[in-house]
């Protein structure tokens, strides 16, 4: 699962599995998130309450990224890293 973005001691992963829709992880510690990216609405997992808004935060900032990302793991091919939150 490639990393897509560090920031704060979260780690954003994304793995094409069709069956969730365009998606990604953060990671932070022994917490996950699953987001879908269109909607950016965390559809599993559980984090502490700061995590989860500077998750979502990043992810507007970078939503086109994150489509884009998900698009080339959908034809097999590596994303590019995208940028952390600042």
């Amino acid at each position: 699962m490639p990393v897509l973005a560090k920031f704060y001691g979260v780690v954003v992963r994304m793995l094409f599995a069709p069956l969730l829709g365009a998606h990604f992880y953060a990671i932070y510690g022994d917490h996950e998130l699953v987001v879908r990216i269109g909607t950016l609405k965390i559809i599993q997992g559980d984090a502490p309450e700061d995590i989860k808004r500077l998750v979502l935060a990043w992810a507007r900032r970078h939503q086109t990224e994150l489509l884009d990302a998900w698009r080339l793991c959908q034809r097999g091919a590596r994303p590019q890293p995208i940028g952390p939150l600042v």
